[in-house]
């Protein structure tokens, strides 16, 4: 028997108030990026925590992340790396990295940061390229376009260690990925994304209906 909870908005008030915990650094970036028309880029104070449950599972010490807008998750993994951790940071805007760094450096955390600036395709294959045949990441976040989402899938599951977790956000985006009206390049390319991590047998698979969706990829 399948049994799913509606989760209205009293119910997300609720877990809100007795599960969340939001540090001032995280606060002060959410309510600053509230302010800007791209606000919805930005991912939740929930999907921040979550993240960082993540990170501290698996005893993340490398993580990647694909896409940072202003720095919302690159903050939030920052905070919870230990000491000597390191987060890579790929976006293509220069003004969004100034943003997200900005808010590291004032939080402490931006020795933890390797930012790199430019096309993440050509990023990610220049960090395969360092890293040799062997990958050494623990974990890796895409949040960027999704057009980019398998390219940036195969780069990161070669950089992911084995048994290192791969996490892709927007993956049911809005629920279209279901609408056959939608064929929109994004919509289509995430139905793509979604159908080939699916019959990938080099990683694990979960996909959850969390925010706005979230696949998480164990590498074997």
């Amino acid at each position: 028997m399948r049994i799913q909870v509606t989760i209205t908005e009293q119910l997300q008030d609720y877990i809100a108030d007795v599960s969340l915990s939001e540090p001032a650094p995280l606060r002060e970036l959410r309510e600053q990026t509230s302010r800007l028309d791209e606000r919805n880029m930005q991912i939740s104070p929930e999907q921040g925590q979550f993240l960082s449950v993540l990170l501290r599972a698996i005893g993340a010490r490398r993580t990647l992340e694909v896409g940072v807008f202003t720095g919302y998750s690159l903050l939030r993994t920052a905070l919870t790396l230990p000491a000597g951790g390191r987060v890579t940071a790929c976006d293509i805007s220069e003004e969004w990295a100034k943003t997200a760094l900005w808010h590291c450096e004032r939080a402490g955390v931006a020795d933890k940061v390797d930012f790199r600036i430019g096309d993440a395709r050509e990023t990610l294959a220049a960090l395969v390229e360092e890293e040799g045949a062997a990958g050494g990441y623990d974990f890796v976040f895409l949040d960027a376009d999704k057009q980019g989402y398998e390219t940036y899938y195969e780069y990161g599951l070669a950089l992911l260690r084995p048994g290192g977790l791969l996490v892709a956000d927007n993956v049911l985006w809005s629920g279209l990925v279901i609408d056959e009206s939608a064929q929109d390049d994004e919509t289509r390319a995430l139905r793509a994304f979604n159908t080939t991590l699916r019959e990938d047998d080099r990683v694990d698979l979960c996909m959850l209906p969390f925010a706005d969706g979230l696949t998480l990829a164990v590498k074997r």
